[in-house]
């Protein structure tokens, strides 16, 4: 068994427990529950957790250069280890992104809008839950509910920025500084892929152009 080889088997289940704990989280945080009401809630996002800890687990131990795949990948393990980062849980749903990206068709550009878009989605999504996680509970908190939440997540992630919600925490800032920078890295490459198909079409057109005005010549 390979890291890669343990990659190929594992990607559908971690798909599958990577959906199970959004739909899991998602039900816990936009109906609020209480930590009685929260159980069964509680008893899936810790069975995915157990998930993640073995692919990260098999991971390691199949890495080639183990120290060098345990520093590239500290986040993760993090992310595992400290409670309070529970919401970066949900950049294991990279694995969705991962397969929309492979399934998207064969044209380059295609591929790459199909992606960015997925991508933007999903960040407005994860961003808003994460968000909404920090804040419905807290003093002086304006994000009290999930049309707030996703209101602010669009607005942040488009760099726009009303202003009429804002996050008062410390994690839910630190939500917001990294839905912005990924909103530009998403707005850059959708401007890149249309200011490229712009310029394919010109130059297509202009080509054309010159063929038929040479034709009359020969």
């Amino acid at each position: 068994m390979t890291q890669e080889r343990w990659r190929q088997v594992s990607e559908w289940p971690m798909v599958a427990a990577a959906v199970l704990f959004l739909v899991a989280y998602s039900f816990q945080v936009i109906a609020n529950l209480s930590e009685a009401q929260s159980t069964v809630v509680d008893t899936i996002i810790w069975v995915t957790w157990l998930v993640f800890a073995l692919d990260y687990a098999m991971c390691l131990v199949l890495a080639r250069r183990r120290a060098q795949w345990f520093v590239r990948n500290l986040h993760e393990l993090l992310i595992l280890a400290l409670p309070v980062l529970r919401p970066l849980r949900l950049l294991r749903l990279v694995t969705l992104l991962k397969l929309l990206h492979r399934t998207a068709g064969n044209a380059m550009r295609g591929r790459i809008l199909t992606f960015v878009l997925g991508s933007a989605a999903l960040l407005t999504y994860c961003g808003a839950l994460a968000v909404l996680d920090a804040e419905e509970n807290a003093a002086g908190a304006n994000i009290t509910n999930f049309g707030d939440a996703i209101w602010w997540a669009m607005v942040t992630i488009t760099t726009v920025g009303y202003g009429d919600h804002y996050p008062v925490t410390v994690v839910g800032r630190c939500v917001a500084g990294g839905l912005m920078v990924c909103g530009i890295a998403v707005l850059g490459v959708v401007t890149a892929s249309v200011a490229s198909w712009l310029v394919e079409q010109v130059s297509s057109g202009a080509a054309a152009a010159a063929t038929v005005a040479e034709e009359p010549m020969k």
